[in-house]
């Protein structure tokens, strides 16, 4: 896919509780990046019966490709410097659709999404430096590398560094 390819965001649906389950138990359909021990599947269910999923500090869209649940992206609001905060942002696609472009648009799409209807002027992402799928996805959707986050996160019995990025709503190809 190119650059130019058209992925959907929207809001998730009962019948997409399955597939974000998935990236819950199933260590394949999390990858080995996002494998982070087995987890609780029944905390999406709860979260989407609560709000579906989007509230004032956070949320998940569905990233769709052709209609189907390819994946999520979601975003949570951090502490970013002396009480203001930022948009702390990922994304997480199936294994079926990985390597097919889906990714970079996604994070455009989000980062669209929360420019035009957040007033946080900063989105941020941060994945493992030995993730260079998830960083050329990054900077494809116009992140900029800010530095390595050293002994950030814990996977598999071992810390790891993470490669930060960030969009501000100043940056000129997002005005």
């Amino acid at each position: 896919m190119s650059e130019d390819t058209v992925v959907t965001l929207r809001p998730v649906r009962e019948e997409d509780l399955r597939v974000l389950e998935a990236f819950l138990t199933d260590p394949e359909a999390a990858g080995e990046f996002q494998w982070q021990g087995w987890s609780d599947p029944g905390r999406w269910r709860r979260q989407w019966l609560e709000n579906g999923m989007l509230s004032e500090d956070g949320g998940t869209l569905i990233v769709a490709d052709g209609g189907e649940a390819a994946g999520f992206v979601s975003w949570r609001k951090v502490m970013c410097w002396r009480g203001t905060s930022c948009w702390n942002t990922g994304i997480s696609l199936l294994p079926a659709v990985r390597g097919r472009g889906l990714g970079a648009p996604a994070m455009r799409e989000l980062v669209r999404y929360l420019f035009a209807h957040t007033q946080l002027v900063r989105v941020e992402a941060a994945t493992e430096v030995a993730n260079v799928a998830a960083q050329r996805v990054l900077e494809r959707a116009g992140f900029s590398r800010e530095g390595v986050l050293r002994s950030i996160a814990y996977r598999n019995g071992q810390w790891h560094d993470e490669v930060g990025y960030s969009v501000l709503r100043s940056d000129p190809s997002w005005q």
